[in-house]
Formats: structure tokens, sequence, C-alpha cells
């Protein structure tokens, strides 16, 4: 089923890293209301994104030349951790979309900066139709990009679009014939292009990370960036990707904690131990203190990442820019960790009951162990190993 485009909602313009976070909490409260609905029906999130988007938080990295919020990237990340909390699906969506920012930031030209980042001021919300199901890895593409004159014609078939369903622009990855990556910025109303809700995955149910087929898509040289320049040098491209999704883990962790608290504090006492209250026994109190710690010393990492990434865009180097890649690819094993663990410990603690359908708890497990297979944990630990031993600077590209 293919969803026909909406119009973009008037957004406001947030002014500080500040108001982010605090406009944040006030969506979080109210997207947390219905996630589970939401997640259980798979009732996909169109006014909840048109809120989204409205509030200004999608144009939060606009940066302050171009009438943006320039926040910091300590900043997006709590803001994605908030609103994942609440629903992890809105907290993935705009993944992409602020990637394309950091890729129109590096390698578009100064009118084309001028002309998209005011478009995301106004409300326009870009998905993505980059990943490939059929190529050889993540970073293969046989989407084709070819130019006539001042045009550039578009080919191929795509999956994992998140946000493309919801999109006002959708940005599409083809290779030219040297195998150079370029982005090109496609409207979603195009005639060869058709984005198809077709994701069927038991977590993340309504990110609608569905295809989409790009069959003679033409576009103006203006709507085409040079997207491979952004790892012929040292950027921070990559970290950036990488930030978001490590972010949304920690959300997920969050949410999962504060069911676990209010669970746990439901469950009856184990016969054995003699007590009046569930919430007196030993083992429980200590797997919290374990959870809570685990997860503030995620939290912390996920800054220091943060921090990393900063430094890395305002002094791009080598060094500068291995060193963001590492610490992020430190959050982003540990959010995966206490994803899991939380989202596990959450009905270990809660107890049989807390396993009914009626309360849909299950779905912070699902969501993060299906999140969490974006780019796998267990090559950010060789990740981190080999530049910590061997001083190898992890490979650039959107993953690292």
């Amino acid at each position: 089923m293919s969803v026909p485009a909406s119009k973009p909602p008037k957004a406001h313009v947030i002014a500080s890293d500040a108001e982010a976070i605090e406009v944040a909490k006030a969506l979080a409260v109210r997207f947390a209301e219905e996630a589970s609905v939401r997640d259980r029906d798979r009732r996909l999130p169109v006014a909840e994104l048109d809120e989204f988007s409205a509030s200004g938080l999608w144009g939060i990295t606009v940066p302050k030349a171009y009438g943006g919020a320039g926040v910091s990237y300590v900043t997006v990340a709590e803001v994605i951790k908030i609103i994942s909390a609440a629903d992890s699906s809105l907290g993935q969506i705009p993944q992409n979309h602020l990637g394309v920012l950091n890729g129109l930031l590096l390698t578009g030209t100064e009118e084309q900066k001028r002309y998209y980042f005011a478009k995301v001021l106004e409300g326009y919300r870009f998905g993505n139709a980059f990943s490939e199901a059929k190529s050889k890895n993540v970073t293969a593409f046989e989407t084709r990009i070819r130019f006539e004159g001042d045009h550039a014609v578009v080919n191929g078939e795509k999956f994992y679009c998140t946000g493309a369903l919801f999109a006002h622009i959708v940005p599409v990855v083809g290779v030219d014939e040297h195998n150079r990556g370029f982005i090109a910025f496609v409207e979603r109303d195009n005639p060869g292009l058709t984005i198809i809700d077709s994701w069927d995955g038991f977590g993340q149910r309504t990110t609608a990370s569905g295809g989409a087929v790009i069959k003679d898509v033409r576009v103006p040289l203006s709507a085409v960036i040079p997207a491979h320049r952004a790892y012929d040098v040292p950027t921070a491209d990559g970290p950036i990707s990488q930030i978001i999704q490590a972010a949304v883990d920690t959300g997920i962790a969050h949410g999962a904690f504060e069911q676990a608290l209010i669970h746990a504090r439901l469950a009856r006492p184990w016969v054995d131990s003699q007590l009046q209250h569930g919430w007196q026994d030993p083992f429980t109190l200590a797997a919290i203190g374990d959870l809570q710690w685990r997860l503030h010393g995620t939290d912390a990492i996920l800054a220091k990442a943060g921090r990393a990434v900063d430094h890395a865009l305002a002094a791009p180097s080598e060094e500068s820019v291995a060193e963001a890649s590492v610490v992020v690819a430190q959050a982003k094993v540990l959010s995966a960790e206490i994803a899991l663990l939380a989202s596990s410990k959450l009905f270990e603690l809660a107890g049989t009951r807390s396993v009914l359908g009626k309360h849909n708890l299950d779905r912070f497990w699902r969501n993060a162990r299906t999140h969490t297979l974006h780019d796998p944990a267990r090559w950010k630990y060789h990740l981190i190993g080999n530049r910590l031993l061997n001083g190898v600077p992890p490979p650039r590209h959107a993953w690292n």
C-alpha cells in the first residue's frame, strides 16, 4: 500500500538547547499516552508526527547562520532519548532527517543550504531511501543516478525507508558510474517515486520502515548533493548518524525501567521470603539498583559522545572524528545492553501478571531487540578495541 504525501505543518522555530529539551519533555508526556495502543494496533503516528515536527524539534540542528538553533549533539541525543522513552518509533523516525541535514551542511552548496534549511524550519520533513535489502552489504548500493544536462535521473529499489512514508521530501541515495554516492532530494509527489508501507517487523512497528521504488525519477541538479564527499575527508557524519541510534536505545531502556518500577511495586512477594509485599524483596531491590546505575552510566557516555561529536564538527580531523566514532560506539554498546536488559528484567521483577496482553509491556523488548539490530554491537566492541590497542581509526561510513 502506498500512502499519499501530506502538507507540512507550520513549525515553531526553537531558539535554544534548553527550549528544545523542554519541548521534548512536554511532547513525550502526550506521546506516551497512546504509545501502547499505537503499537498494538499498528496505528501509524501521522497526527503525532505533525505535532512533533510542528514543535520545531525537527529543525534544531539547522545552524544559527541559517535561522535555526544549532543545538549541540548532547541536546540532540537527549531530545531523541526523551521522545524514545515515550514511543521509540517516534524517536527513530527523525533519525535520517537529522542525518540528511548534516549531509547537506557538509556537501551542499550555499544556495542548497539556504533553500532546504528554510524548508525544514517551515515544517518540511525528510524521509530516506538509502538502504537496500538486496545489496551485498549496508554500504553497497545498486540504485543508479545518471546526469543528463541540468537534471539527474534515478532508478532503483530501497528498503528500511524509515520516515519516507511520512515525508514531504525523500532523499534518495544513488551511485554514479564511478560508484560515488549522491543524494537526490525527491519531492514526495514525484510520479516516479512510490513509497510502500510494507514494514511488518515485530518491533518498531509504527516507523513504517518499508520500501521505495524509484523509476526514472528526474530532479534538477539543484536538488542533488555529492554525499560521498562527507567521507572522502574526516567528518562527523557517521558519528552523528550513530549517536541518534544510541539515543533511541537509551530511551527504550528508560521507558522499560519506568514500567519496571511501577509493576515491581505491584508484584506479590515470593512465598519463601516471608515478606508482606513484593517491593520489600531484597533481590528485587538489588536488581532495581543494578539497572539504575547501568542506565545512569549509559546516560553519561551518551552525553560524552555528544560532546565528542560537537568537537569533531567544530574541528574535524582524523583524530577528532576517530575519537567521536569510538565514544559513540561505546554509547551504542551500552545503550544496546541496557535496552535489552531493562526490557527483559521488567518481566522478571513484575511477575507473571506483567505478561498479560492488556499491558503490552513486551513492546519494550520487541522494540529493543529490533532497533539494536540496526548496526551490530559486536562490531562496536571490535572498533573500540582496535582503536585502543592498535591505534587503527574506525572506517568512515554512516554506520560508524
